[in-house]
């Protein structure tokens, strides 16, 4: 069983090192390490290609692209293992046993494999799960239908047969979104590891662009579940967070 990591980048030499280390160190041999690099101006580059010198199974590019889904895409196009993981520059595969682990979790019917997430600050100090700091908490089953309540599982915490993979959307802050719903939709058996899997840098682009990544999210929940259920979708959305907040009154939230 192999598994394409892919990590895209762009002027990340401060964020990759971790990046790939936790990659690196993992345990379990089949791994593929696939590093797409949007021809980075600061020294991204040189430090890719001294890991490839110790890394035999890393393979890399770097280019201009149109984005960051381009630069998935070209991930997805070099991959050729059985599943494919995204772990963007910043983020780190949770422990060095975590694909070993997952890795016996899989049979043949298996297509999706997901996990739990730990939130991290820029000093790499854990802030708590997303289950715990956000509205999203992970289920014991997963279904695509659950996604009528937006981004259920973080991405960097979803691995999926790669037969199952499309193309991400362009020019969508939530194509992310839209990815996950396409490959659940076409699952066969989706697996909860029940494991802390990647170490999530707290930011992101859809962060950063909050609102035109609802936007976004809107338009991708009228195309999956149609305009009443995605309406009706965020007015619960709205008062879970509204809930949210109370609860957690004093205490961190994401």
């Amino acid at each position: 069983m192999t598994f394409s990591i892919i990590t895209v980048v762009y002027n990340g030499a401060d964020l990759l090192p971790g990046t790939v280390d936790s990659v690196r160190n993992q345990r379990y041999p089949d791994i593929e390490y696939i590093i797409v690099d949007g021809a980075s101006k600061d020294d991204t580059t040189a430090l890719i290609a001294r890991y490839a010198e110790s890394m035999p199974h890393l393979r890399w590019i770097s280019e201009p692209d149109k984005g960051l889904y381009d630069a998935m895409n070209k991930g997805l196009d070099l991959a050729t293992g059985d599943f494919v993981w995204f772990l963007n520059a910043g983020d780190h595969l949770h422990a060095p046993d975590t694909v070993e682990k997952i890795a016996a979790m899989v049979s043949p019917k298996t297509d999706v494999l997901y996990g739990e997430t730990l939130l991290v600050n820029d000093a790499r100090q854990a802030a708590g799960t997303m289950s715990e700091l956000s509205t999203r908490k992970l289920p014991t089953k997963l279904h695509w239908k659950d996604y009528k309540g937006g981004m259920l599982v973080v991405h960097q915490s979803f691995i999926a047969r790669r037969s199952l993979a499309p193309h991400y959307e362009q020019h969508n802050l939530v194509a992310d979104y839209n990815w996950c719903i396409e490959i659940l939709k076409k699952s066969r058996e989706n697996v909860n590891t029940g494991l802390i899997l990647s170490d999530y840098l707290m930011g992101g682009m859809s962060k950063k662009r909050h609102q035109q990544s609802l936007k976004d999210r809107f338009g991708v929940m009228v195309r999956q579940f149609g305009w009443a259920q995605a309406i009706w979708a965020h007015l619960l959305i709205v008062v879970r967070a509204i809930l949210h907040r109370i609860v957690r009154n004093g205490k961190p939230v994401y």
